[in-house]
């Protein structure tokens, strides 16, 4: 099959679990012998990934907000577009946290939901013309429901099934303010008409989406995510340095103050002088004075020479970080819809101690690779990660069973298979 992949990129300056979802799926699919091509929103999808000169870069990021804000830039000549998508510019617009904190752009949500009706109405057709004319595919995935504007013209133009991935919307739409939040999911809910189903990314998210998005159960499908074991090293927990481990960007929705407040307070306690705190996933500018905060605490407890933060997150450098943590734990606040973090880690033999929300009970019960615990305060994580470390046979043991239940309940090649059996159903 010739598919098409329309993915929101983050530019590769922080771990995008989105993204990498994505990745996996775009190489697994190309495994199975079937043709695809990722089209790249707002910014390139990782940071040397996308050569601008194969596949234009839609909607960017710099672009589309001057054009929501400014309606003068909506007349600006094509030049001026292609210099805003430049790599440069690309770049620029990756380090600013704008592009990845939905405060304060609520009206363009609303307008990219619109799709035709709204202010990106000539950048939709670009894409879509642009589709028409170069790639002539058999389905359209789109990446996330806030994308769900798309899927009419797309249907309209190219005459394909068009489906939609639901993961971790609502983190988008929550912050906004009250009378944004309720039209914006009424606009979802008119908008997912345009799509032939919408594909969860776990039981629970499913659940979720179909309340929120006032969701008919036969529209939505769970197929839960995965990755490939063969890009990951598994490494027994015996023998390992018994260091701890966070993989997601570093800011306080994903809990990182959650897990140095933790690792303090395990410091307290007699017997773990050697775990250091070991974490890697990036960050965007508007988590510079959050970091900065938490530096400061393990300075004042003079733990600061205890923490090592990993600047790259990708290939080799995850394998890197993998074998050097025996636990990781990404405390997000009020959990996620998957958390690809946690298969990533299972795959390389790390356990995962991850609190009671979201789809992480989901995950660790389907994989067997990790410890659930509530509520999700650092004292009750700290206590956690002193009984697993203080237990070498129980780490052991759950990280055998991650890697073993990741190969057979989060393999990306069964999934990916699962998918084109769903593209195929919607062709008939």
């Amino acid at each position: 099959m010739n598919v098409i992949q329309i993915i929101p990129g983050s530019g590769g300056s922080f771990y995008c679990g989105n993204c990498l979802r994505d990745s996996k799926y775009f190489n697994a699919l190309r495994a199975e012998g079937h043709k695809v091509t990722k089209i790249p929103m707002y910014l390139p999808l990782f940071a040397d990934e996308h050569d601008i000169s194969e596949v234009p870069i839609f909607y960017g990021a710099i672009s589309t907000y001057l054009k929501q804000v400014y309606p003068i830039f909506r007349k600006a000549p094509a030049w001026f577009d292609r210099m805003l998508n430049s790599k440069p510019m690309m770049k620029l617009a990756a380090s600013m946290a704008g592009s990845t904190n939905a405060k304060g752009l609520e009206d363009m949500t609303v307008s990219m939901l619109l799709g035709e009706e709204g202010a990106q109405k000539d950048e939709l057709d670009n894409m879509v013309n642009w589709i028409a004319e170069h790639c002539q595919p058999d389905i359209i995935h789109i990446s996330n429901a806030l994308l769900l504007g798309l899927a009419r013209r797309l249907k309209e133009k190219i005459g394909v099934p068009v489906l939609c991935t639901l993961q971790d919307e609502d983190v988008w739409i929550d912050p906004m303010q009250p009378k944004f939040q309720k039209k914006i999911w009424n606009l979802m809910h008119e908008r997912a008409t345009d799509v032939d189903v919408l594909v969860s990314v776990s039981d629970f998210f499913a659940g979720v989406m179909k309340k929120r998005m006032n969701l008919p159960d036969e529209k939505v499908k769970t197929i839960h995510l995965g990755v490939d074991v063969e890009d990951y090293q598994y490494v027994s927990t015996k023998g390992k340095e018994r260091n701890v481990g966070y993989i997601s960007r570093m800011c306080h929705k994903d809990g990182f103050d959650i897990v140095v407040d933790a690792f303090i307070e395990l410091k307290k306690k007699p017997g773990f002088e050697d775990v250091k705190l070991i974490a890697t996933g990036g960050s965007t500018g508007d988590d510079a004075k959050f970091n900065k905060e938490q530096r400061r605490k393990l300075k004042a407890h003079h733990l600061l020479d205890s923490l090592e933060v990993l600047p790259d997150f990708e290939g080799k450098e995850v394998n890197d970080f993998f074998k050097r943590v025996s636990l990781i734990s990404v405390p997000v606040r009020i959990g996620e819809a998957f958390g690809m973090y946690l298969i990533e880690s299972m795959a390389s033999g790390v356990p995962v101690v991850q609190p009671s929300l979201g789809a992480f009970p989901e995950i660790v019960e389907l994989s067997g690779g990790g410890v659930i615990y509530m509520p999700n305060t650092p004292q009750k994580l700290s206590e956690t990660w002193a009984e697993l470390l203080s237990d070498p046979d129980k780490l052991e043991e759950l990280s055998r069973k991650g890697y073993e239940g990741t190969l057979k309940k989060f393999n990306i090649h069964n999934h990916a298979k699962e998918m084109i059996t769903l593209y195929e159903s919607l062709k008939k």
